[in-house]
């Protein structure tokens, strides 16, 4: 190829890569507003699990699961011993679980 040529297709693809690259979503200048979240996006843990937690979703809604010892009275409930040794499990992994979102979610808006 002759060297004209070639500076011209150099410039020509060059170009055409710049443009393709305009054209990409995020490649502009930071202009475009940031993306939302979900709506079920838990933003914040509130309380413990002698008090209750308090799980605070972005869209604004809250849910306020028992306290350990509600749950723990509805698990003495059950009829069988292994149903009550399941439902204690899981209130505890619950609780333990929480606790560790609100610790993340704690170190996160740091």
């Amino acid at each position: 190829m002759r060297a004209p040529a070639r500076a011209a297709a150099l410039v020509g693809l060059a170009g055409a890569l710049a443009g393709v690259g305009l054209l990409l979503p995020g490649a502009s200048n930071g202009t475009q507003a940031p993306a939302q979240p979900p709506p079920d996006t838990i933003v914040e843990v509130t309380g413990d699990a002698a008090n209750g937690f308090g799980v605070h979703h972005y869209d604004g809604t809250a849910l306020y699961p028992p306290t350990d010892s509600e749950a723990a009275a509805e698990c003495g409930e059950y009829d069988t011993r292994v149903a009550r040794v399941r439902c204690r499990t899981e209130v505890r992994v619950w609780y333990r679980d929480l606790a560790d979102l609100q610790q993340a979610l704690d170190w996160a808006h740091r």
